[in-house]
């Protein structure tokens, strides 16, 4: 593990999310009430008022809503690594739905692998989920995205 990431603070609405991505799963707030679903979690609908929520399972594509390159100063940990990408990803199951990672070349790839330069809005990428790190409160998975082949569907071979 690389020290000094940022990780995530854990509460009672989040933490469901990250124990879902460290099986694998990327899975999403849902009220029961109306049916909407949302990100970032919180205890109560901001459409119905329902204190009652599910975690509903996504398909885990997406496309690049928004591109950013950090560049130092950065903390340590990142400085080694920049630059690299920081992406929005629009979920396609729900577009409203997006989510701040990053896209590797692969779940176990670092952050700069893949040329920040590289990419653009509209990229069609698909959620991978990375060995957990821990900070000492716990393992967590952040999960990241690889960049889906247009023609299958699949992450690019090679």
């Amino acid at each position: 593990m690389i020290e000094g990431l940022l990780l995530p603070q854990l509460d009672e609405c989040s933490a469901p999310f990250f124990e879902y991505a460290e099986r694998g799963e990327l899975r999403v707030q849902r009220c029961d009430g109306c049916g909407l679903r949302r990100m970032p979690p919180r205890p109560m609908c901001p459409s119905c008022g329902s204190f009652d929520s599910s975690w509903e399972a996504m398909s885990g594509d997406g496309t690049v809503w928004s591109v950013a390159i950090p560049h130092p100063p950065l903390l340590p940990a990142y400085s080694a690594m920049a630059p690299y990408n920081v992406v929005v990803v629009a979920l396609d199951d729900d577009p409203g739905i997006r989510l701040v990672g990053n896209v590797v070349a692969g779940p176990d790839a670092d952050l700069d692998s893949v040329d920040p330069h590289s990419l653009q809005i509209g990229a069609l990428v698909r959620v991978v989920f990375p060995p957990a790190v821990d900070d000492g409160n716990g393992p967590i998975v952040l999960p990241r995205w690889v960049l889906r082949d247009v023609r299958s569907g699949a992450p690019p071979s090679g």
